[in-house]
């Protein structure tokens, strides 16, 4: 098949997206697929548009390329905006009508959101993962406990701030974080009063809406879902601090473990969680949950992923890998669900 691998774009999680895309793109290429990855914010140029299909592009030199650019996109955005342009790069939109599927290498805000899947549906453009009502519902994490918490979901308390409003936390310590955003960029764990304006500011960079829950000291875990059947538990353990970005993409600096130390029945318990958030939130195909722990073997679920890492370090793969399936199977499953939906 013809495969479009979608990359970059305009979040915070851009350059992961870029690591994602590659990593997929090889995968694919080693299925038989004639795959190619396109930053969907930056595009390419005609002459390049032509050659598409027909020349396989220099992945690891296209990675570096690309990931230059991340420094100019908040320039690049607002000279857009006076041009209205608008979002996508030159030629995204044609060669995804082009390919037999758009894999969706995005991670974020512009990729995640079900802004670019709701285009796709409307331009009768094949995708991998989940639709957009679900991608929308899973991305905005206040959207999320108003759906998964009725439904009975157990989730952190909490509370929702917009930017410039009134705010006296009543509970400490607490996790202050972005309502729409991954990789846990913006967010922080504040344990006092004089800490909370600069959590506060740190999270408003990446949103006008926050979040601020109550602190859930334990495990942390993550429960993989694929065509509506569990994966293996994982337990991430950073080595030094918490799970914040630079632990999750550095390499070593957290520990998975796999299939997770845990009895029969929190393991089942967490699987049968992770499998009723996406079904609650109408999420398909594949994704991963992510959950806490606490000492009282409470699990708390924290938010849905609906286009998980693919990188070397993520999470889902690994799950998969433990389920006996490997990252080529992974990425040809996704594919294959996706285009007979």
């Amino acid at each position: 098949m013809k495969i479009v691998v979608l990359a970059g774009g305009t979040s915070t999680e851009r350059d992961i997206s870029l690591v994602t895309s590659h990593y997929v793109c090889e995968s694919l290429r080693r299925n038989g697929h004639e795959a190619n990855v396109l930053d969907v914010f930056y595009g390419i140029d005609d002459a390049e548009a032509i050659r598409f299909f027909l020349e396989k592009n220099d992945l690891a030199k296209l990675e570096e390329e690309l990931k230059a650019k991340t420094a100019g996109v908040e320039a690049e955005l607002e000279r857009r905006k006076e041009t209205r342009e608008g979002f996508f790069g030159p030629n995204v939109l044609k060669l995804c009508k082009e390919a037999d599927v758009v894999f969706m290498g995005l991670h974020g805000a512009n990729g995640e959101d079900g802004k670019i899947q709701g285009t796709f549906e409307l331009l009768d453009i094949k995708y991998t993962g989940t639709d957009s009502l679900s991608s929308a519902i899973s991305m905005d994490k206040d959207l999320t406990k108003k759906v998964l918490v009725p439904n009975g979901i157990p989730m952190p308390k909490g509370i929702v701030l917009h930017k410039g409003e009134e705010f006296a936390n009543p509970f400490y310590p607490c996790v202050v974080k972005p309502a729409n955003g991954g990789s846990s960029v913006g967010v922080s764990i504040v344990n006092s009063e004089a800490e909370l304006s600069k959590a506060l500011d740190y999270a408003f960079e990446s949103d006008d809406t926050v979040l601020v829950e109550e602190y859930v000291k334990g495990r942390e875990f993550s429960a993989g879902v694929l065509n509506g059947e569990p994966l293996p538990v994982i337990e991430i353990v950073p080595l030094k601090g918490w799970y914040d970005y630079e632990n999750k993409y550095a390499d070593g600096a957290t520990k998975h473990v796999c299939p997770a130390e845990l009895s029969d029945e929190i393991t089942k318990q967490m699987q049968h969680w992770a499998v009723e958030c996406l079904k609650v939130a109408g999420v398909t195909i594949y994704g991963r949950v992510d959950m806490l722990l606490d000492e009282n073997n409470n699990i708390f679920c924290l938010e849905i992923n609906t286009l998980p890492g693919m990188t070397p370090t993520s999470l889902l793969p690994h799950e998969a890998s433990e389920a006996g399936i490997s990252f080529d199977e992974l990425t040809q499953k996704v594919v294959e669900l996706s285009i007979n939906r």
